[in-house]
């Protein structure tokens, strides 16, 4: 008898994957755009250096463009669950003022502190799990594509010395902190 095997759902990694798609789509679609543009108009201008200049910047522009923070999915997901009603835990709740050399460390406790997050939704089934998923997905990709730094100063503080507090002022911490990182 013949089974059939379903796939597995990860719609956090296929809508990921998705706007990474998009993105690229829109950057060869303007860069196609572009030349179709220079070749039927400005052909004559590629016969000199100040018309190859021209094209090399305007080629190059959607990607100087396309480099936004890094977060960006991170905050769009923490918007998403910071009216949530379901969660209800305390959380170590990083300052928003700490030094910039324990950026890492911050960023990391926060993380850290959405899988307890993660945790409780699974328990309480609660209505923005897909969206904390989505979160430490996405925060997982950032630390590891920028391979950030693991040493860290004596004087930044573990997780477990910052106050615990509620949801809300843990999910407002954790957006100045990743707003300050994008600035």
């Amino acid at each position: 008898m013949q089974r059939t095997v379903l796939p597995q759902r990860n719609s956090a990694g296929a809508w990921s994957r998705l706007e990474n798609q998009k993105t690229h789509l829109k950057n060869l679609c303007l860069q196609y755009q572009l030349y179709l543009l220079l070749n039927s108009h400005f052909l004559g201008l590629l016969k000199n250096e100040t018309g190859l200049t021209i094209f090399f910047l305007c080629a190059y522009l959607p990607k100087t463009a396309a480099g936004h923070c890094k977060w960006t999915e991170v905050l769009k997901d923490l918007e998403k669950i910071k009216t949530s009603e379901d969660i209800d835990v305390s959380l170590y709740t990083a300052n928003t003022d700490e030094d910039k050399e324990c950026q890492e460390p911050v960023m990391r406790c926060f993380f850290l502190e959405m899988k307890v997050i993660l945790h409780e939704c699974y328990i309480k089934n609660c209505s923005k799990t897909q969206d904390v998923f989505n979160i430490l997905k996405n925060g997982n990709a950032s630390f590891e594509n920028n391979q950030m730094n693991s040493t860290t100063s004596k004087k930044c503080k573990e997780c477990e010395e910052y106050e615990e507090k509620n949801f809300t002022e843990f999910i407002q911490n954790f957006v100045k902190v990743i707003q300050r990182e994008c600035k």
